[in-house]
């Protein structure tokens, strides 16, 4: 058995990602792998059982990693205003951290290819979850069935995220997306959702 090494699984991990957002899952092939991360095929499968164990894992790195950041700040005192906000930008930072693994995750999220096996609930999603029924129970946001909360609370986020990433526009003009932009939609969804 070889000896594993995290530099080396790191730059397999990064180079897939790259190669499955640009040329999908069909373009991914072990040999071309090999020869992006400077190595030989063989050692990829001392990783990897498969190009399916192989994504795998990239997803669940990517969502762990996602997770981990999305609870920075977090704080059970928090308002919910200052729980969202946080939530915002938490995602932002991510997400513009690395847009590639953000693309990754958003081309693998219900793809068969994936075997979603949460038998417990996530630290994140409890945490999230708790903190919006504690806050309509308070009367703090309107209560509203969990999958419209999410879509008001985030949809508008995500719809700005893909309007910066692809550099598109309702005017003709390239979209960039910065904090004041973010705050600014921001402020209209914590209005939508407050009593």
């Amino acid at each position: 058995m070889r000896h594993k090494d995290d530099n080396k699984e790191g730059t397999i991990r990064q180079k897939a990602i790259e190669m499955i957002v640009q040329e999908g899952f069909d373009g991914l092939s072990m040999q071309k792998l090999a020869r992006a991360a400077n190595i030989s095929p063989s050692t990829i499968y001392t990783y990897f059982d498969s190009r399916e164990d192989l994504v795998n894992k990239l997803y669940l790195g990517v969502e762990q990693q996602f997770e981990k950041d999305a609870l920075i700040g977090y704080k059970d005192e928090m308002t919910f205003e200052a729980f969202l906000w946080t939530q915002w930008k938490n995602r932002y930072r991510n997400i513009k951290k690395d847009p590639v693994a953000y693309h990754f995750f958003e081309q693998f999220r219900y793809s068969p290819l994936i075997r979603h096996q949460e038998p417990a609930m996530s630290r994140f999603k409890d945490a999230m979850n708790k903190f919006v029924q504690h806050a309509m129970d308070k009367k703090e946001i309107i209560t509203l069935p969990m999958e419209i909360f999410w879509a008001v609370a985030y949809g508008a986020f995500y719809i700005l995220i893909k309007f910066h990433l692809d550099k598109s526009s309702m005017n003709d003009k390239p979209f960039t997306l910065s904090e004041q932009k973010m705050k600014q939609t921001f402020d209209v969804v914590i209005r939508s959702l407050k009593i």
